[in-house]
Protein backbone atom coordinates (compact mmCIF):
# COMPACT_ATOMS: atom_id res chain seq x y z
CA UNK A 1 0.00 0.00 0.00
CA UNK A 2 0.91 3.72 -0.76
CA UNK A 3 -0.45 6.97 0.72
CA UNK A 4 -0.11 9.90 -1.26
CA UNK A 5 0.21 13.52 1.06
CA UNK A 6 -1.31 16.50 -0.55
CA UNK A 7 0.08 20.29 -0.29
CA UNK A 8 -1.21 23.23 -1.29
CA UNK A 9 -5.06 24.41 -2.93
CA UNK A 10 -8.73 22.72 -1.57
CA UNK A 11 -7.08 19.46 -0.40
CA UNK A 12 -4.07 20.60 1.46
CA UNK A 13 -3.22 18.17 4.30
CA UNK A 14 -5.13 15.54 3.04
CA UNK A 15 -3.64 11.98 2.78
CA UNK A 16 -5.21 9.45 0.62
CA UNK A 17 -4.43 6.03 -0.69
CA UNK A 18 -2.33 5.33 -4.03
CA UNK A 19 -3.86 2.03 -6.20
CA UNK A 20 -0.44 2.63 -8.12
CA UNK A 21 2.63 3.49 -6.24
CA UNK A 22 4.28 4.38 -9.12
CA UNK A 23 1.02 7.12 -10.18
CA UNK A 24 2.84 10.85 -10.93
CA UNK A 25 -0.38 12.63 -10.90
CA UNK A 26 -4.06 12.56 -9.47
CA UNK A 27 -6.86 14.25 -10.99
CA UNK A 28 -9.47 14.84 -8.46
CA UNK A 29 -13.03 15.53 -7.93
CA UNK A 30 -13.85 18.77 -5.92
CA UNK A 31 -17.19 20.09 -5.40
CA UNK A 32 -18.41 20.46 -9.11
CA UNK A 33 -14.91 20.52 -10.84
CA UNK A 34 -11.53 19.22 -10.35
CA UNK A 35 -8.27 19.21 -9.09
CA UNK A 36 -4.81 18.29 -10.76
CA UNK A 37 -1.96 17.56 -8.46
CA UNK A 38 1.74 16.17 -9.80
CA UNK A 39 3.82 13.97 -7.74
CA UNK A 40 7.39 16.06 -6.49
CA UNK A 41 10.11 13.91 -5.11
CA UNK A 42 10.76 10.70 -4.34
CA UNK A 43 8.73 8.13 -2.87
CA UNK A 44 9.28 8.00 1.15
CA UNK A 45 9.36 4.94 3.54
CA UNK A 46 10.20 2.00 0.47
CA UNK A 47 11.38 -0.26 2.98
CA UNK A 48 9.79 -3.79 4.16
CA UNK A 49 9.32 -2.70 7.73
CA UNK A 50 9.07 1.41 8.25
CA UNK A 51 5.28 1.59 7.61
CA UNK A 52 3.72 2.14 3.91
CA UNK A 53 5.39 4.10 1.27
CA UNK A 54 4.30 7.74 1.02
CA UNK A 55 4.33 10.51 -1.85
CA UNK A 56 4.15 13.99 -1.65
CA UNK A 57 1.69 15.36 -4.39
CA UNK A 58 1.58 18.99 -4.98
CA UNK A 59 -1.73 21.31 -6.37
CA UNK A 60 -1.30 22.12 -10.09
CA UNK A 61 -4.80 23.39 -11.22
CA UNK A 62 -8.32 23.08 -10.99
CA UNK A 63 -10.64 23.07 -14.41
CA UNK A 64 -12.82 25.85 -12.89
CA UNK A 65 -12.04 28.61 -10.21
CA UNK A 66 -12.30 27.58 -6.30
CA UNK A 67 -14.50 29.58 -4.51
CA UNK A 68 -14.52 28.51 -0.50
CA UNK A 69 -17.38 30.62 0.40
CA UNK A 70 -20.00 30.50 -2.58
CA UNK A 71 -23.05 31.38 -0.63
CA UNK A 72 -21.42 34.44 1.26
CA UNK A 73 -21.67 32.80 4.68
CA UNK A 74 -18.13 33.36 5.68
CA UNK A 75 -18.08 36.78 5.16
Amino acid sequence: MAIARLHGGPLDGQVIPLADPAQNQLIMPYSQTQVVYRRQGEREHTGSSDGPAAAAFWFVESEDDINPDPDGRDA
